[in-house]
């Protein structure tokens, strides 16, 4: 897989209305956007079982870049806890060394910390280098099927945004199109998507709880983003596609000139329309 940014907008714009994305691996990626660095998910475990509940989730690749090279971070996305392939052991060690947690109640209950909730449509705002904001908007996200929320537990998706910056949709693990849906309505327009994938599988209830690939190009169709990013594609046995799937499913959709695919290590600047504003 190799990245490419030739989808994104033709570049006229300034330097702020950039982001630059590296995948660590699994659902982890370093996010930087105005000068703010995230990262998603934290997983930074070598390959190893991880229990839950009454059975194990194998983690089958370690991540590409080790937590202690990731560099500065001023915001973990933390999309939910619950689940070791979104916050492994290494993860947990990660979030201790970084400012702050944006999460779900449950996370900010159980971990403590910096773990802030992050309200659904309520936003977290912060300053930028360059002396203007981010904000960081909390959106829906359903883990499963309608009607296991009591057995997934509650997930988050984020939007990012800002004056003179792309908006980015980060949807967490996420299994419902009418969620893509509610978030391109309320969010939109977003210019780069960053889709959790890989069909994960959860053999207690016999279903999935992230998007196939198919779902995934029908998220990007929805959301009609410029440039779609999927990552959480490998690195555990339970993700039930291969990484491959995701371009064959774009091209059935006329969609392969918006997708970008990053290889784990891999890293790459995409340009972005610039907000002229945000409303407060």
């Amino acid at each position: 897989m190799t990245a490419s940014s030739s989808s994104a907008p033709s570049a006229t714009a300034d330097v702020n209305a950039s982001i630059t994305v590296q995948l660590i691996g699994g659902p982890t990626a370093v996010i930087e956007i105005g000068g703010v660095r995230l990262v998603t998910d934290p997983t930074f475990d070598p390959p190893g079982d991880h229990p839950v509940g009454q059975r194990n989730l194998l983690k089958t690749t370690g991540p590409a870049v080790p937590a202690d090279s990731v560099g500065r971070v001023d915001v973990v996305l933390l999309s939910h806890d619950q689940h070791p392939d979104n916050l492994d052991d290494a993860g947990r060690r990660f979030i201790g060394d970084v400012p702050l947690v944006l999460s779900t109640a449950a996370a900010a209950e159980r971990l403590g910390g910096v773990t802030r909730e992050l309200p659904l449509w309520r936003s977290h705002v912060m300053s930028r280098p360059d002396g203007g904001e981010l904000r960081i908007t909390g959106v829906p996200a359903q883990h499963g099927p309608a009607g296991t929320e009591h057995l997934t537990g509650e997930v988050r998706g984020f939007v990012l945004s800002g004056a003179g910056l792309p908006t980015v949709y980060v949807s967490g693990d996420n299994a419902s199109l009418a969620v893509v849906r509610d978030v391109a309505d309320h969010a939109g327009p977003v210019d780069i998507a960053i889709i959790f994938a890989g069909r994960a599988r959860s053999p207690l209830m016999d279903a999935y709880l992230t998007f196939s690939s198919d779902q995934a190009a029908q998220a990007a169709e929805i959301l009609g983003s410029p440039t779609v990013i999927p990552i959480h594609l490998d690195s555990w046995q339970h993700l039930t596609q291969e990484p491959d799937a995701i371009p064959s499913a774009f091209a059935r959709r006329g969609l392969s000139e918006h997708l970008l695919m990053l290889a784990a290590g891999e890293s790459t600047t995409v340009a972005g329309t610039p907000s002229p504003s945000v409303d407060s």
